[in-house]
């Protein structure tokens, strides 16, 4: 670009700020008196012994749990040796994510009891096809850049679906995995898992390829499972997503800005126990944050409060300057249709404006009870329309095509100037699902809605074949733990036959 001007500034990108660095600064500093004067509930013993040792101060301790309280100077001295920056690979190492302010990347969410089946549309309980074929779909999908496992593994025992889940996606695709744990013996398991994977420790240590979600009890809570689970990570390098989920008016204020400071003062202990344990431990805040909707008492997934919470968060955790877990490409409805559409491609739009970095719950339907390929799919093509608003206008000497339009001059066309042969493909955005066509051509090829074309490419990715992501030798080995972990927790099998 030739600049003839001073101080003249560009837009590389769209911006979107939801809250000023003076109301950051004001949550941030209402967060810090809550965690030193209200405190918080803990219940892992080592998590509080780890806490009073930085200096928290103890109170009102039960049997099961200790009140926790911690001084503003101990968050500060956590956030000195807060990374800035983390990352995971996955096992194709091609596929990495850094994360790191306004860096984005979607994926899918995970742990939903039942899913729309792709070939009947019945909404049923998942299987470990199910998770599996997820997996394949997130691989298929170029906007996707991370998994979760889109379902439980409902055809496995209870307490160990958590590795049949890593299981299957590990069959289905080589990106970045956030994986969730039933308990820390979960956590060991999997992490067991990827070295096999990887192809052991040392490998891992070049670049974690999973990370661990963990949450916290909304209010100002934290089990003993959290808690075990946030120190094993911390110990063993594995970057986790510390992701508290309140609800505005049920388990949180109602008000919007007291919902972010109270998630935000169950952040900061998350960081300050972490960096407690280990200097330097790698973990991402955020999470879902919404509003109990009055009427029918659900979590709702696409309300406008919860973009603008997800993206208020980002304000705060870009100021706090440590990686932001964000929320979108869900819905409240039953079945992917315009309504999933539509509160899907809000989320999503403000999310990836504000500059979420690990954005989730792609697929999400039913306030997350339900998952849906078909939603993964149509996502896909939302969040790639949504990456072109992202790029921006730039405005140069080429750009402005002065000199073209003189060659061009009044009354004639661009179709045949090479400006715009060399230009069109990477400055107009080209849809693949969405519809173009006049209503002739559209009739003639069938008149599909955009849901029977997003139905199509789902059984297409299903029905392609591809190679095996791992080798027998090794399916055997992972599948080993799954079983050894299956032995220790025979009493906990599921009676399918429950489910009808």
């Amino acid at each position: 670009m030739q600049v003839k001007r001073t101080d003249y500034q560009v837009n590389a990108t769209p911006t979107f700020q939801v809250l000023t660095e003076d109301e950051v600064e004001a949550i941030y500093f209402a967060a810090l008196r809550v965690l030193h004067e209200t405190g918080v509930r803990v219940y892992d013993e080592e998590g509080v012994e780890v806490a009073y040792s930085g200096g928290a101060i103890i109170e009102d301790t039960t049997e099961d749990s200790s009140l926790v309280k911690m001084p503003s100077w101990m968050v500060d001295k956590a956030r000195a040796t807060l990374p800035h920056k983390v990352d995971v690979v996955g096992p194709d190492r091609k596929y990495r994510m850094e994360l790191y302010k306004n860096q984005i990347y979607f994926g899918a969410g995970s742990d939903t009891p039942y899913t729309i089946d792709p070939y009947t549309g019945e909404r049923r309980r998942t299987t470990y096809q199910d998770v599996k074929n997820a997996a394949r779909i997130a691989e298929a999908l170029p906007n996707i850049d991370f998994h979760m496992s889109l379902g439980i593994t409902q055809d496995t025992a209870v307490g160990t679906y958590d590795r049949w889940q890593y299981l299957a996606m590990l069959e289905g695709t080589n990106k970045p995995i956030n994986i969730t744990a039933v308990d820390l013996e979960g956590v060991r398991d999997q992490l067991e898992m990827a070295y096999i994977r990887l192809g052991g420790k040392e490998e891992w240590k070049k670049g974690p390829a999973f990370s661990l979600y963990i949450e916290p009890v909304s209010p100002l809570s934290h089990s003993k499972e959290v808690v075990q689970k946030l120190i094993f990570a911390s110990d063993n390098d594995i970057p986790f997503v510390y992701t508290p989920c309140p609800m505005a008016g049920a388990t949180s204020p109602a008000t919007l800005a007291g919902t972010l400071v109270q998630a935000l003062t169950e952040s900061l202990f998350g960081i300050v126990l972490s960096q407690l344990r280990k200097p330097g431990a790698q973990l991402i805040i955020g999470g879902l944050m919404s509003n109990m909707d009055m009427a029918t008492t659900v979590y709702a997934y696409g309300a406008p409060e919860m973009a603008l919470l997800s993206a208020a968060y980002t304000d705060i955790t870009k100021w706090l300057g440590v990686p932001m877990y964000e929320t979108a490409g869900c819905s409240d409805a039953k079945i992917f249709d315009e309504q999933a559409a539509m509160e899907a491609t809000i989320n999503i739009a403000t999310a990836a404006l504000i500059g979420g970095n690990m954005i989730h719950d792609v697929g999400y339907l039913e306030q997350g009870l339900t998952s849906s390929m078909e939603m993964l799919v149509a996502s896909d093509e939302i969040i790639d329309m949504v990456k072109r608003i992202l790029r921006g206008i730039p405005v140069s000497d080429d750009t402005m095509a002065l000199d073209v339009m003189e060659a061009v001059g009044p009354g004639g066309h661009f179709l045949e100037h090479d400006h715009t042969y060399t230009r069109f493909k990477t400055e107009i955005w080209r849809p693949k699902l969405l519809d173009r066509q006049n209503w002739e051509n559209w009739t003639n090829s069938g008149s599909k809605r955009f849901g029977e074309r997003v139905h199509e490419r789902v059984i297409e990715i299903l029905e392609t074949e591809t190679e095996p992501l791992i080798d027998e030798a090794m399916y055997k080995e992972l599948r080993r733990i799954c079983e050894l972990a299956d032995a220790r927790h025979k009493d906990e099998e599921l009676d399918m036959k429950m489910f009808g």
